[in-house]
């Protein structure tokens, strides 16, 4: 079964345009990004979906196998489906562009659990909270499971709810963590849906999957995501990066 990783290489970040070149360790975090990805053992390929000339231009500067996609994409999954659209490929892996730091295990992982459990027509990865104002935090999104590990639903709001106070056991109260991978025509086909209701209200477009009766499978880890949304987010991970390269 074959599987491809894409990272969507968006210029245009609402809260920090160009992020995806900014430099870390001397090379552009895109291409951390790519490495790290490249050292997935599940993965036949990595591609690099490109919005931007310039971008284009750095990702093939690096190695990497670059495609051009259109400008008007609204979202990652969207850029992500037409950068596989005319490959013949079984499972698609959207890896986040400011995830310098992705752990390939966790690609794995995912390509691991589509190939395991055919019922399943997407899979991503959720991680325990550690401390209760994080969970609280309406940009960590927390996911409610059931027994088989499947997605019964995605909040910002502080889900199961603790109804009887006291101390909580957060290892059972779940952070998702924005990493999926798809089966190619299923992920060609959500690509076209109209915004599901429960997605419009909680800006989440996971949910646009289980509202239309779809599976989503859960792989849990407890290796912490370092993503890059803000310029101090990056400092944070330049921070990162120096403390485990010296």
């Amino acid at each position: 079964m074959s599987a491809v990783g894409v990272i969507p290489a968006r210029w245009a970040s609402t809260r920090f345009p160009g992020k995806i070149l900014a430099d870390i360790g001397g090379k552009p975090m895109l291409q951390h990004v790519w490495e790290k990805a490249g050292r997935a053992v599940e993965l036949d390929d990595v591609i690099v979906a490109c919005d931007e000339q310039h971008v284009y231009d750095a990702a093939r500067a690096f190695g990497a196998n670059a495609v051009m996609t259109r400008k008007d994409h609204p979202s990652g999954s969207d850029r992500v489906a037409e950068a596989i659209a005319d490959r013949p490929v079984d499972i698609v892996v959207n890896i986040q562009g400011d995830e310098p730091f992705i752990d390939p295990l966790l690609i794995d992982a995912l390509v691991i659990a589509l190939q395991k459990d055919p019922s399943s027509a997407m899979a991503t990865v959720i991680k325990p909270f550690a401390k209760k104002e994080d969970f609280l935090n309406p940009n960590m999104v927390k996911v409610v499971i059931d027994q088989n590990k499947n997605a019964l639903y995605f909040s910002r709001a502080p889900v199961p709810y603790h109804r009887d106070g006291g101390p909580m056991d957060y290892s059972r109260y779940f952070r998702h963590l924005g990493i999926y991978a798809y089966r190619r025509e299923f992920l060609l086909s959500f690509c076209t849906w109209s915004k599901s209701f429960l997605e419009q209200e909680e800006c989440l477009e996971q949910l646009r999957v289980l509202e239309a009766g779809h599976r989503i499978k859960t792989v849990e880890t407890d290796i912490e995501a370092i993503g890059v949304d803000t310029p101090e987010d990056l400092a944070k991970a330049k921070k990162h990066y120096e403390n485990t390269n010296n």
